[in-house]
């Protein structure tokens, strides 16, 4: 992708942090002193199960949440304190993929990917054009251009979901839940998109998810641009950083956070519960 999207995702510095962040809804606890980093480069794999907080962490991480108590820093800057105004430089350089994915059905798939180009208004319309089939063409579906979204499959709603996310360069990606409701063929096409914007993009990233089958397509292999294929991360022996990492909630709480091998040695039932 573009250079200066390299040189960000591979400067030196934390690209999410939360320190000792708490966050209740009347009397219900959602997240209590959590704390943990996000390095550049690295890929959090989020993990819990429903109601323990995972997507809201996610809220809190793009300022459309405000924590009780603690501070969350976002690509260098606390966001903790910052108003809807001061939010909108971050937020422009964060992707993000809805779990529904969000997709206007009044507009065509190029001008809902394009949609934010309307906020960049120093992108002349040729660029922004150029941009959004680019990024069509990356998962795949830049034959979906002037279709509307009524016109397409929950697999290529999402696929266009991910187009959109990625189409202005951001230097963290965020994913609540990208298979969420889709066959297993479908769900396995999504995570190979998102590997490949991992691998391809080097941009730091959070995916929650439930299921662990894309946790592990996550940890256990990377896109490979030749072959224009995910391959094995261990082969012959040896094995290729995938810059994975897990974090696990429970009742607000970070239960666990470590690798994927440090993650299957844990003995502890709700962790391992994961691994099954």
């Amino acid at each position: 992708m573009a250079e200066e999207q390299q040189r960000a995702a591979e400067a030196p510095g934390v690209a999410v942090e939360f320190d000792r962040v708490s966050l209740s809804f009347e009397k219900n606890i959602v997240l209590s002193e959590v704390s943990f980093r996000l390095e550049r480069g690295e890929n959090k794999i989020i993990l819990g199960v429903t109601g323990s907080g995972k997507s809201v962490l996610l809220k809190l991480t793009m300022g459309l949440l405000k924590p009780d108590a603690g501070r969350i820093t976002v690509l260098g800057e606390e966001i903790t304190g910052m108003t809807e105004e001061q939010m909108f430089a971050v937020r422009q350089k964060i992707g993000m993929v809805f779990q529904e994915s969000a997709l206007f059905d009044s507009v065509t798939v190029g001008e809902n990917v394009g949609t934010v180009f309307e906020r960049l208004t120093n992108v002349p319309p040729e660029e922004a054009e150029r941009r959004v089939r680019e990024a069509l063409r990356f998962v795949e579906m830049e034959q979906t251009f002037d279709l509307m979204p009524s016109e397409l499959s929950g697999g290529m709603r999402r696929r266009v979901a991910i187009a959109r996310a990625v189409v202005g360069q951001p230097q963290l990606m965020l994913y609540d839940s990208p298979t969420a409701g889709l066959d297993p063929i479908t769900s396995a096409r999504i995570m190979t998109l998102i590997v490949k914007q991992r691998d391809v993009s080097a941009v730091s990233s959070l995916l929650v998810t439930h299921r662990i089958r894309d946790a592990y397509i996550m940890a256990l292999t990377y896109y490979d641009p030749r072959q224009e294929k995910l391959l094995p991360a261990v082969q012959n022996g040896s094995r290729r950083d995938t810059n994975t990492t897990f974090l696990v909630l429970r009742d607000g709480n970070v239960q666990f956070q470590g690798t994927l091998e440090e993650m299957q040695t844990q003995r502890d039932p709700y962790v391992r519960r994961f691994l099954a």
